[in-house]
């Protein structure tokens, strides 16, 4: 059996026997399966609108004998959106029934969903937001974008880092130089300030798959040359080490050596980098959301559903359930913030913060 595969498995197996990693995992775990399945969970579209029931608030539920339903609600006072339940009526929960066309995973075509009402009735688990869209769909179909720009942003930094590091510090010299200049006249610039600068000299008439790349792009940009720096590190320490030695004697050539030897021995600081820098990537793109340049109407994520919960009448109408997404970017920050410390001390005991 491959010993690092070996080794790699026992780590997940230590990460997962303490409670902080498994709670970490299953949180996780739970959120991207939540966006992986985001069109079948969803009952409704991102961008589907009703503009009879602004602020609907969260529906809630009861049992007849048809079956569990949702109550109904009229809007007694439009200029508050104040809604109220109508005594006796309410709407049967179908499941699976069939909704607006979408495709699963991308690829495959489907119109059921996991549950939903009979038309024109709706039923919102996080109510609806100004213009009467449902949140709670709206929140997973955010999440494929929020989720996803973590993945793919630390993917093309981690790598564009490892192979800049890692040639930097096995061949040292003039590329080392280059290199090392390079990351640190990125370091230098205000991360924010350049991540607005950019993304602000393209066309805000981009669509939303133009402006996901290009999100993913500038993150990218920021973000390896830090791990370029502690790579290069690495690299020069094992390069010094008698086993590369000694591969350089036989006369592999330099690419095996960083794929066969240096590679797996920084697996574990790259798993821990990982980690702890996706929730810098998710945040960026709330950030860019957020203040109008990131994913624009109709489409959804977390950081541009958090920019509705700024208007003063959220707030003054406590319509609370517009701050979900709030929540959804907590709970995903900190559970990666926690894989990452339980990788940590996992993998080096020396840099444990507390008895566990």
């Amino acid at each position: 059996m491959n010993p690092v595969l070996t080794k790699r498995s026992g780590l997940w197996q230590q990460v997962i026997a303490r409670p902080q990693g498994a709670l970490a995992l299953g949180l996780l775990g739970f959120l991207y399966l939540c966006a992986l399945f985001a069109p079948l969970l969803a009952p409704y579209g991102p961008g589907d609108q009703d503009l009879q029931k602004p602020y609907h608030p969260p529906t809630g539920f009861t049992w007849t004998q048809d079956g569990l339903a949702v109550r109904l609600y009229e809007n007694a006072d439009p200029t508050q959106a104040l809604y109220r339940p109508i005594p006796g009526k309410t709407a049967t929960i179908h499941w699976f029934p069939a909704g607006h066309p979408y495709r699963l995973f991308g690829l495959l075509p489907c119109r059921r969903h996991l549950f939903g009402v009979e038309p024109p009735q709706k039923i919102y688990l996080l109510g609806s937001d100004s213009t009467g869209r449902d949140v709670f769909s709206r929140l997973l179909y955010g999440a494929q974008v929020s989720l996803s720009i973590g993945l793919i942003g630390i993917s093309i930094s981690l790598g564009v880092g490892l192979i800049a590091g890692g040639l930097a510090g096995y061949f040292g010299g003039w590329f080392d130089s280059l290199v090392m200049r390079t990351t640190e006249l990125l370091m230098a610039i205000p991360g924010l300030y350049l991540l607005l600068a950019l993304r602000g000299a393209f066309a805000s008439q981009f669509g939303s798959g133009e402006v996901y790349l290009l999100i993913v792009v500038i993150l990218s940009f920021l973000g390896w040359s830090g791990a370029a720096r502690v790579i290069r590190g690495l690299t020069l320490s094992l390069r010094a080490q008698t086993f590369v030695e000694a591969a350089i004697v036989t006369g592999l050539s330099p690419w095996r050596i960083l794929w066969r030897h240096l590679l797996p021995n920084l697996a574990s600081y790259l798993l821990v980098a990982a980690a702890l820098s996706i929730p810098g990537y998710i945040l960026g793109e709330a950030a860019l959301s957020f203040l109008g340049i990131g994913i624009q109407e109709p489409s959804a994520s977390w950081g541009l559903m958090l920019a509705q919960a700024q208007e003063m009448k959220v707030f003054m109408c406590n319509f609370w359930w517009l701050l979900s997404p709030g929540a959804a970017v907590f709970v995903t920050v900190a559970a990666f913030n926690l894989l990452g410390d339980t990788l940590r001390d996992v993998i080096d005991p020396h840099f444990r913060t507390s008895d566990r």
